[in-house]
Formats: C-alpha cells, structure tokens, sequence
C-alpha cells in the first residue's frame, strides 16, 4: 500500500476513534438519588440516569462501583465517591471566581457548622444538602424579627416526629463566611424543630459545593 493511502487509512481511522469515543461534557451538578449493588440513580445536570457497573452516561460519566453507602464515578479518567442524596458540584464544571469557604465536620456531632448571618443576624448553620429549604423553628425566626405568619406562605411538612405546619418565606439576605446570596426562600417550622438553623438547597443549589474527603468546600458563583 503506497504511503499516502496509509496515511488516508490512518487518519481516518483517528477520526472514527474520536467521534466512537464517549467524551465527558461541561458537568456542574452530579446528585445520587438512588443506590443499590452495582447500580446507582444519578442525577446529572437535571437529567436522571441509572447507571449500572461499567456503564457511561451520555455526559460521560461511568459508574465504577455502588453500594448501600455512594457510588464511586468516574468523569475525565478521575474518580471519586458521591453519598446518597449529596448535592456535589464537579471539579468538572467551569471554575468559581467568588470566594470559598471550607468546612469541616463537628468532631462531637459529625456535623458541618457554620458561622454566617441571615438578614444581617448572626447565626450558627448546620450544612444540610438533605433539605430543600433554608430552615428554622419558630423561635429563631421571632428572634430574627421574621413575621413569618404574616408574611409567610401556611403549608405543611412530614417530619420524623410527624406532620408539622410550616410557612414559606423570603430572606433578604443569608450569609455563610464571605458568601451572600440575596432573596433566599425558606421555611420556618412551628415549635422548637429543627434545633438548628438548616441550611438547605435553596441556599446550597445556588453555589458551588464540593466535597474533598470529609471537607465541604463552598464557593461563591462567579
């Protein structure tokens, strides 16, 4: 075979190789929602994918193993473990330019506190990627000077103690380190629960989370 008619070969040959290839794309939010043995629910950018041992999404990224615990993926050659229900944003995504924040967990409680302000109150926060809002008792929010029964939206949420009556409200402003975000929504809990202030997904979802062994790392969206 003459030279240039290898040379065709091979090129054509590359191409076909790269476009087969399964590629990883821009990933900014990775959510296990469901785990078994050697498969995992994921939620990827919104987009929900059941993924079994081996097998790649089409965004890219392949589960390597699963178990009652987290699922370990892999994205770009690098894996790590995500836990059920963790809201983690990928090292994948494009890079934060706000400022970051790194917490560690409570050696006592196992629990990530944090210092931070809400409507420009201080306030101590238990990071909690398992709720979707913002959340505080009764007590704290008459503290801050929240009208919540007033202002506030009347519904209801299951708890493990049972159903409790609940207000949905906007905070001006929540503060944790040198992240601020404005307009917040959260729910304010009749009676003494929860005993912390929770901060939740309405807050979490609109920043960088990421996990780096037992740290969380927040950053503030560019």
């Amino acid at each position: 075979m003459p030279r240039s008619t290898r040379f065709i070969a091979l090129f054509i040959g590359l191409i076909i190789a790269m476009l087969s290839a399964p590629h990883a794309l821009a990933i900014d939010k990775i959510v296990v929602v469901g785990l078994f043995k050697d498969t995992a629910v994921v939620r990827i950018d919104g987009q929900q994918r059941l993924l079994r041992v081996g097998k790649t999404s089409p965004e890219g990224v392949t589960l390597i193993a699963a178990d009652s615990e987290a699922a370990e993926l892999e994205i770009d050659g690098e894996r790590r473990r995500y836990p059920l229900g963790a809201h983690i944003s990928s090292q994948f995504a494009k890079p934060a330019s706000g400022p970051v924040m790194r917490v560690w967990p409570n050696a006592a409680s196992g629990l990530y506190i944090a210092d931070g302000h809400i409507n420009g109150f201080a306030m101590e926060f238990v990071i909690d990627t398992g709720a979707t809002l913002v959340s505080m008792n009764s007590n704290q929010a008459k503290r801050l000077g929240i009208n919540y029964r007033l202002e506030g939206e009347k519904g209801l949420s299951q708890t493990a103690s049972g159903t409790n009556t609940i207000y949905i409200i906007e905070l001006e402003s929540v503060r944790v380190g040198r992240i601020e975000l404005e307009n917040v929504r959260a729910a304010v809990h009749e009676g003494d629960f929860p005993a912390y202030v929770l901060l939740g997904n309405s807050f979490l979802d609109r920043i960088n989370l990421q996990r780096d062994g037992k740290v969380l790392e927040l950053q503030a969206p560019p």
